[in-house]
Order: structure tokens, then sequence, then C-alpha cells
């Protein structure tokens, strides 16, 4: 790991600190297990589409086609 100091004249203690917290930085992301997925939210599961019965052709099916049953 190299750090540059771009500006400024630190002092070794400032120095060594900023280093102490990268380090800390570092050593805690790659100790933390990688994050799960988000599970699938329930409207967008096509398998639910299935659980229930199409609207059939009629004079009331106009109004199945957007409330669920």
């Amino acid at each position: 790991m190299t750090i540059k100091v771009v500006r400024g004249n630190p002092t070794p203690e400032e120095l060594a600190a900023a280093l102490a917290v990268v380090r800390a930085r570092a050593a805690a992301a790659g100790a933390e297990p990688p994050a799960a997925p988000a599970p699938r939210a329930a409207w967008s599961d096509p398998s639910r589409l299935a659980a229930r019965r199409l609207p059939q052709p009629g004079p009331t099916a106009w109004s199945r086609t957007y409330w669920p049953g």
C-alpha cells in the first residue's frame, strides 16, 4: 500500500494516524462476509401468476384484468 502526500507538510504523527485509519478500514472491509442478494419482491415473482386463474373472455372480464382476485 502506498500513500502519497499531494499537498501540505504533515507530521509523522499525522501520517501514522491517517495510515492507521486506512488500514483499519481495509481490514474491516476484508473481514465482512459478502452481502446476500436481496429477496425478490412478491409482485415480481412470476410464480404468483400461475397460482390464480387468468381471466376468461366475457362481459365482466375487464373487471378482473386489474384487480387481484
